[in-house]
């Protein structure tokens, strides 16, 4: 079945596929023995502690990895959207994986053979030497993410994490102004701090004017990187 044109428009904007001509990836994805397949809110894509040799790429929706432990602690890994890619560390290493993927909303996945991508295939085409390199481009990218987080984690207090985790966003986005691809819980599982006080501490620092938000869009006030005016975020 040839892909849809939501898995095309998928693709367009994915790393993996940075320099290849669009009319040339139905016949990439054949290549890659690409696999389409819908997921409901909630549902598990991938799950802890078994082995896949696929790797996703997000064609519509929003997924995220999460690691519980023994106890049912749940920490919050990374989210993963539209034109992402996720386990596919896991899947060219073939080994367990070592967090769960979760649909966060109705989604459909693309799921591709790593196996297939990092062995030139018989009719040795063209874009493997590309994928291979913005393969490796978008793991060290999110090395660089992971190392980011770990800066979050070693702050002190819940408000140092919280600021580290903004400013780190707001820089991402380029502005003051910015949404956050969590809720509430997500974040508070991602920083591995309290909910509770998360909300608190979220308040405390609105109302001491340090930043400005609703629901996931927030505003650093007095953290101006493009130049605009503090304010009401809309």
């Amino acid at each position: 079945m040839p892909p849809s044109d939501e898995m095309i428009r998928a693709c367009e904007g994915c790393a993996l596929f940075e320099g290849i001509d669009k009319g040339d990836l139905p016949a990439l994805l054949g290549c890659l023995g690409a696999r389409e397949r819908s997921f409901r809110k909630d549902d598990f894509v991938l799950r802890a502690d078994t082995e896949t040799r696929r790797f996703g790429l997000v064609a519509c929706g929003v997924v995220i990895m999460q690691k519980e432990d023994a106890w049912g602690n749940r920490s919050v890994v990374g989210t993963a959207a539209e034109g992402d890619t996720f386990a596919e560390s896991f899947a060219c290493a073939a080994r367990p994986l070592l967090v769960s993927v979760v649909a966060q909303t109705d989604c459909t996945i693309l799921f591709l053979d790593a196996g297939r991508l990092l062995k030139t295939c018989s009719s040795a085409c063209a874009f493997h030497t590309r994928l291979i390199e913005n393969l490796v481009a978008d793991v060290a990218g999110k090395n660089v993410a992971l190392n980011g987080k770990l800066g979050h984690l070693a702050q002190r207090t819940t408000r140092e994490k919280v600021l580290s985790y903004l400013d780190a966003q707001s820089r991402r986005a380029g502005s003051a102004r910015f949404d956050i691809p969590l809720d509430r819980q997500q974040l508070a599982d991602y920083l591995c701090v309290n909910r509770s006080a998360l909300s608190a501490e979220l308040s405390h620092m609105r109302e001491e004017g340090i930043i400005a938000y609703r629901r996931n869009r927030f505003e650093l006030l007095g953290a101006r990187p493009t130049g605009q005016r503090p304010g009401r975020v809309p």
